[in-house]
């Protein structure tokens, strides 16, 4: 009886599937996500920000609203000396008066618009688009604003404001820093820092070259602006330094207490404490404020900030504008489209500059 050999996998196959299995086998061309015209991902219409939008120092300030212009101040004691005492049924003595100065300035106006054509935001509510593109931009926009805002309170005190909201790196500036900047860049306000030391001068802790941070500076910088009558009500620095603080505390084995703090936009403030507030680090008991766009040298200068003489005083609180084809008025924008603007008007005002403090020129 001959035997059957499977000399070839088509022997194989015949034998398990019959001889006509062969017959009617074909090669495949399926349909794949790869296919041309087939597959189109569908995005949807959320949009994820990929950048860090925080605006800490334009939350935390104090905001009131623009009733006058200027402001002012006592620069002077009415009596220098330790005088007063008199002698027994003595004339009295002459009357004295302190030495008063006037500071004025004047509301800067902060503006950001965007526009959307008609067909963008036609196909927007018919195609996978943002959806209702104005609005997307609205939720966006509105962030970026406080955001150039809060960057503008932390410019450098070397850039001069021009029409941007003075920076507190500015505002807590010295006639010692002059060194350190561009002849006239420390002057605000119209006031001249250059000339000497006066009344105009913060607490300023600088140094030729950059210096490791030791809590020895913190410390001093609290006991300047007390000794100058201020209260820092807060400390506000960049996250690395921030980090630096901690390590340099638990190095000594000491503990970061933690405070609760309150935001505040155009004069509205959080309730305070796990229902809207934030926790943040703290350092004699004064909360450590931080922001990615504090000024750094080698890492992020350190504020000491008496907010009871500091505050963003605004004109105008921030307002949204729209007008365009939805609004009925092509013509007032010129195109076919929506166009939108937030703008605010305000400035940063100090009062008491001898209250607030810095150490700069850190690594």
């Amino acid at each position: 009886m001959p035997r059957n050999y499977y000399r070839t996998i088509e022997d194989l196959e015949d034998a398990f599937y019959g001889r006509g299995a062969r017959e009617v086998m074909k090669a495949d061309a399926p349909v794949l996500s790869s296919t041309t015209a087939v597959y189109n991902a569908v995005y949807g219409a959320k949009c994820w920000s990929q950048m860090n939008l925080e605006a800490n120092a334009f939350g935390v300030l104090k905001k009131s609203p623009w009733n006058m212009s200027g402001w002012r101040v006592i620069t002077a004691r009415a009596n220098a000396t330790v005088i007063g005492g008199v002698a027994e049924n003595a004339q009295l003595p002459d009357t004295l008066k302190p030495t008063f100065a006037q500071v004025s300035t004047k509301p800067k106006t902060v503006v950001h618009g965007f526009n959307v054509s008609e067909v963008q935001q036609y196909l927007g509510k018919v195609d996978d688009s943002l959806g209702d593109t104005m609005e997307a931009m609205r939720e966006y926009m509105a962030k970026e604003h406080a955001e150039h805002m809060n960057k503008m309170l932390l410019g450098d005190v070397d850039v001069v404001a021009g029409n941007n909201i003075e920076s507190i790196d500015r505002v807590v500036s010295a006639n010692n820093e002059v060194a350190r900047v561009t002849a006239n860049d420390c002057d605000i306000y119209g006031l001249d820092r250059d000339a000497g030391a006066s009344w105009t001068d913060a607490y300023v802790d600088t140094a030729a070259s950059s210096r490791a941070l030791t809590l020895a500076m913190v410390d001093a910088l609290f006991q300047n602006v007390w000794v100058n009558g201020g209260d820092p009500k807060l400390l506000f620095t960049g996250y690395d330094t921030d980090v630096r603080i901690s390590a340099l505390l638990q190095a000594q084995q000491r503990f970061v207490e933690n405070q609760v703090v309150k935001g505040s936009v155009n004069g509205m403030q959080t309730l305070e404490g796990i229902n809207a507030g934030f926790i943040v680090n703290s350092y004699l008991k004064r909360p450590i404020i931080v922001s990615k766009d504090t000024k750094q040298d080698t890492i992020s200068r350190l504020y000491a900030l008496d907010t009871d003489f500091l505050e963003l005083r605004v004109a105008k609180p921030t307002r949204y504008y729209e007008s365009g084809i939805e609004s009925g008025d092509p013509f007032g924008i010129n195109y076919l489209g929506q166009e939108g603007l937030y703008n605010t008007m305000a400035e940063l005002i100090c009062y008491f500059f001898k209250a607030q403090g810095k150490v700069r020129d850190l690594l």
